[in-house]
């Protein structure tokens, strides 16, 4: 899928299905060194293409986060070969490559993850998003969550806006 090598998305809706499928998954990352990350970007212009997923590597175990349409999150796990080249964009002029250069994350690289929580957007009116969902990633330096941006992904720093509703899946000390 997208030309990526690996990659194969299953997009689930709701907090019950993701929290079901990839709550205990999220969960074991809790102690885990943040030791890499990798965002699609072009060549030519260095520009992130937000509809690719964000790629984080957390001691030897990737996680793979991509959202889509209004509501759909796919998180997969060490399925996305980083060397392989994306091929497959003929409609597009840019070159899409996997980088390693995005300053909202380069900050966390080497930190250990304290917590993880699933985001349930609900909002006080009426909203198209409601019920759409972020992953959040707590670190003793501060916090990052990749959220739903309408059909593709958003990087956001700092606490989430008050209208998510935090569903913590889990902490921990660092691996032995």
């Amino acid at each position: 899928m997208m030309g990526i090598f690996g990659f194969e998305p299953t997009f689930l809706v709701g907090l019950e299905a993701v929290r079901a499928e990839h709550g205990p998954g999220l969960a074991a990352l809790g102690g885990r060194h943040l030791t890499g990350f990798a965002t699609v970007r072009f060549v030519e212009d260095g520009d992130w293409y937000a509809e690719c997923p964000v790629v984080l590597n957390f001691d030897g175990v990737q996680a793979e986060i991509c959202h889509s349409k209004f509501d759909e999150l796919s998180i997969s796990w060490n399925t996305i070969d980083l060397t392989a080249a994306i091929s497959g964009w003929e409609w597009v002029e840019l070159t899409p490559a996997w980088s390693s250069a995005d300053e909202r994350l380069e900050p966390f690289v080497g930190q250990v993850l304290r917590e993880v929580a699933l985001l349930e957007w609900r909002p006080s009116r009426r909203d198209v998003a409601a019920g759409t969902l972020a992953v959040e990633f707590v670190f003793d330096t501060g916090r990052f969550h990749i959220a739903n941006a309408l059909d593709e992904n958003s990087i956001d720093l700092g606490d989430a806006h008050p209208e998510f509703v935090r569903h913590p899946l889990g902490s921990g000390a660092p691996p032995d």
